[in-house]
């Protein structure tokens, strides 16, 4: 799982200087699927994962998330949500970020810094003898604070030699309630925040997910071991290795 989780932080850190006005989701999506498959000799999880067609997944503005790569070009001021899953010998890691293209929008820069924040809350709540309503409920309460929005319809999950297994982590909820979290149990977290109103809506492609006003959503997203005496975030990049 760490080995994972670092190519995958890997991954993020690399395509970073692609992320510019003119590029195609679509070339973002063949630098990642190539870097994995040939420079890292690994998965990319997504590539077939239930039909879905691409590598990755590339969220723009007001898509929430999973977002198709296209022909569609990155303009100035859009922000993209982007996000990597990692098969390496059987493990799965999986993360995302947000980038800003050209010159940052200010309120999805706001939106981008709010979900930021509302995850690293959530990560702080991650330890041993908690309940997972505890990360659930310091995620809603920064976010609310904000007054910006959580989206319910998705949400964190165990992570391993599966993409997606038990349990669930919501990004809202009551602090004290839900399971126990144990040492040696992995998940994500990655809270999805909208600008305006949570209400979320699925695309006919049956997997673009959009914010039903159009307001900007943003989100991040680490995966997290829990270990006897706190956590470790396994897909921490090269700046945040470096604080």
């Amino acid at each position: 799982m760490r080995v994972a989780g670092r190519l995958t932080a890997d991954v993020l850190d690399m395509i970073g200087q692609y992320v510019q006005p003119g590029v195609s989701t679509d070339e973002l999506d063949r630098i990642c699927h190539d870097y994995i498959v040939e420079t890292q000799q690994g998965i990319p999880a997504p590539l077939n994962y239930r039909g879905f067609p691409k590598s990755i997944c590339t969220s723009i503005n007001h898509v929430v998330c999973h977002g198709i790569p296209s022909n569609k070009k990155l303009r100035n001021g859009d922000c993209v949500n982007i996000d990597i899953t990692v098969i390496k010998d059987g493990f799965h890691g999986d993360s995302s970020r947000m980038f800003h293209v050209g010159k940052p929008n200010l309120q999805a820069q706001r939106t981008a810094q709010v979900a930021l924040d509302a995850l690293w809350h959530g990560i702080d709540q991650a330890l041993p003898g908690a309940r997972f309503g505890d990360i659930s409920h310091a995620i809603q309460k920064h976010i609310e604070a904000h007054h910006c929005s959580v989206v319910r319809e998705y949400c964190g999950h165990g992570i391993g030699s599966n993409f997606h297994e038990d349990p669930q982590v919501l990004h809202y909820g009551q602090p004290n309630s839900g399971n126990e979290i144990l040492p040696g149990m992995t998940f994500t977290i990655e809270p999805m925040v909208n600008a305006g109103k949570r209400h979320v809506r699925l695309m006919p492609d049956k997997w673009t997910v959009v914010t039903k006003d159009h307001s900007l959503s943003a989100q991040w997203e680490h995966t997290i071991l829990i270990t006897e005496d706190g956590n470790e975030i396994l897909t921490l990049g090269a700046a945040e290795r470096a604080k």
